[in-house]
């Protein structure tokens, strides 16, 4: 019996370079002059994968995502990965608001994309999700990378990685 080739579909921020784009970025905004003696509070929880954003107006909020954008995209973190939360109000009329990174593929989105897979009616290729990826196997390479190809060509509203090809 042939022996199948199988690849992971996978998801995920590297949270240590979020680190450090969320320190470049708040080293930037300090220096700027527009910020200077303004509430400015830039919260990276690593454990909850979360950024938090604290200033005093929207205009403000909207400025600091533009920075951390810019420092994110400069260190290869995926944006699509990222969901702003709604703008909060804090105390002393301040707004709040909340970054979540994805670090795992959710079971329904792990389900689309086995249902895309089967639905492309690839030869003797099995697609299951396993826990937070999607497993990936065939006795053919050409069929896994037209997979591949097919996966990356639809909008998964998150960016996948193709890793422990084997």
């Amino acid at each position: 019996m042939a022996k199948d080739e199988t690849f992971d579909i996978t998801t995920g921020c590297d949270l240590q370079e979020v680190d450090n784009a969320v320190n470049q970025a708040l080293r930037e905004i300090t220096n700027r002059f527009d910020f200077k003696g303004i509430l400015v509070e830039v919260d990276y929880d690593r454990r909850d994968a979360k950024i938090s954003i604290h200033t005093t107006d929207e205009y403000k909020l909207n400025a600091i995502w533009e920075v951390l954008q810019q420092r994110l995209i400069a260190r290869n973190v995926p944006l699509p990965n990222l969901s702003r939360g709604s703008i909060e109000e804090a105390g002393g009329g301040t707004v709040r608001q909340v970054v979540t990174m994805v670090q795992a593929i959710e079971t329904d989105m792990g389900k689309k994309i086995v249902r895309f897979i089967k639905d492309q009616k690839f030869k003797k290729v099995n697609a299951q999700v396993q826990g937070d990826a999607v497993r990936v196997s065939s006795p053919s390479r050409e069929e896994l990378q037209s997979v591949i190809k097919a996966v990356k060509g639809e909008d998964w509203g998150i960016e996948l990685k193709f890793g422990n090809y084997r």
